[in-house]
């Protein structure tokens, strides 16, 4: 019978332990990653605007333009007027209009 010389296939069972490890870590370690990635709370929307600070760029009388994270909207004053170049309190949002407050 016709026989194959196979000692050159033999792989030494501690490389065999170290890419497994290896692997593993890796799994874990994008695993853990995820999970993180997951648990973050998203910071977009309108709903994170509410609290944040704008500055004026139009006088608001009480409707006008602010600039807010480098965007402008239009904003209406909740309490009298405002200059350009005052900032102020976003307080609500309703669709595309934010209504502010003076910042003290």
């Amino acid at each position: 019978m016709f026989e194959f010389d196979t000692s050159w296939l033999e792989i030494d069972p501690w490389l065999i332990t170290v890419i497994v490890i290896i692997i593993i870590a890796f799994i874990a370690l994008a695993i853990n990653r995820g999970i993180r990635a997951h648990r973050l709370q998203v910071s977009a929307g309108r709903e994170d605007l509410i609290g944040k600070t704008a500055e004026v760029k139009t006088a608001l009388e009480p409707k006008g333009v602010v600039s807010v994270q480098g965007e402008r909207w239009t904003a209406i004053s909740e309490k009298g007027n405002i200059l350009p170049n005052e900032e102020v309190i976003i307080t609500k949002v309703n669709g595309l209009i934010l209504y502010v407050t003076k910042k003290e």
